[in-house]
């Protein structure tokens, strides 16, 4: 292939340039995405020492499993679901006692 023989660049830039800030603009994509990482869960319920109630992906991500584990736990009673209306609760003190005894 012949070097002097250039193929037109649609784009107002230089390829080099082009290439550079493109690889500058994938870095702080990637720099602000793992800034970004999940954000804590925050299980405080404002005028109460604890959550009394908790989702079921609320209960998911506290122990950072899926919705089958879940619904293996409940088979084995490890946890009891309490449904309010269409809605499925655990209870806090039912978790706490999970956390605490993960083995039972």
């Amino acid at each position: 292939m012949d070097p002097n023989n250039k193929t037109p660049i649609l784009f107002p830039y230089d390829p080099q340039q082009f290439w550079e800030r493109l690889r500058l603009i994938i870095r702080e994509e990637i720099i602000k995405s793992e800034k970004e990482k999940s954000p804590a869960v925050n299980y405080e319920t404002a005028g109460l020492t604890y959550k009394p109630l908790f989702k079921m992906n609320e209960v998911c991500k506290l122990f950072q499993i899926t919705r089958p584990t879940i619904y293996e736990w409940i088979k084995e009673g490890k946890l009891k679901p309490y449904k309010i209306r269409s809605r499925v609760y655990f209870l806090w003190n039912d978790i706490s006692s999970l956390l605490k005894n993960p083995q039972d």
